[in-house]
Formats: structure tokens, sequence, C-alpha cells
């Protein structure tokens, strides 16, 4: 048994890429049936949240692996968003 304050303090870890991709910040569930459908990983806040945030990461139960003590591990098919950004030096944004 787990309950929903309980997941949100888990680490969502994808097994495809060992990329960490978060904290669960709400849940989808299906009232009529009564189950779980899918937990909403919020986007990151993009500096500071003046500029809004990333695209939610929605992962259905299907992709849901084990949930462990501490972490979730999932099956998704995302590229870890903190590898694929690239930086940009900070002058560069005055050229």
């Amino acid at each position: 048994m787990c309950r929903i304050d309980e997941l949100c303090r888990k680490d969502v870890i994808n097994i495809n890429d060992g990329c960490k991709l978060g904290y669960i910040c709400d849940v989808e569930i299906d009232a009529v049936e009564g189950r779980v459908v899918a937990f909403v990983i919020y986007g990151r806040s993009k500096f500071f949240g003046i500029f809004g945030r990333e695209e939610d990461i929605i992962i259905p139960w299907c992709d849901i692996k084990t949930i462990g003590e501490d972490t979730l591990l999932v099956n998704v098919d995302l590229q870890c968003r903190r590898r694929c950004k690239p930086r940009r030096p900070f002058f560069d944004f005055f050229k």
C-alpha cells in the first residue's frame, strides 16, 4: 500500500536511459472505475518561473514498472531533458 503523499516524495527514474525525471506532482484517476490512469510530473520552470515551464511529463499506468521504497521506475520513451539541452555561454545572449 502506498499513499499519494508518499508517492510525491519518490524519485521517478526512467529505466531506458537512467535519467531522473523528477517527482510526481499530480495523479490522474478514473473516478468511474476507481483506478489510477497516469502520473504527472510538472515540467521544469524556466528562469525561476518567470518564463513559464517546460511541458509536463504524463506517465501512463502501464509504463510504471516498479514502485520501490525511494524510487519509482518507469519505462518511457523520452530523452533526458538535462542532457539534450545544450548550454549556451551567458555572453552569447548579448550578441
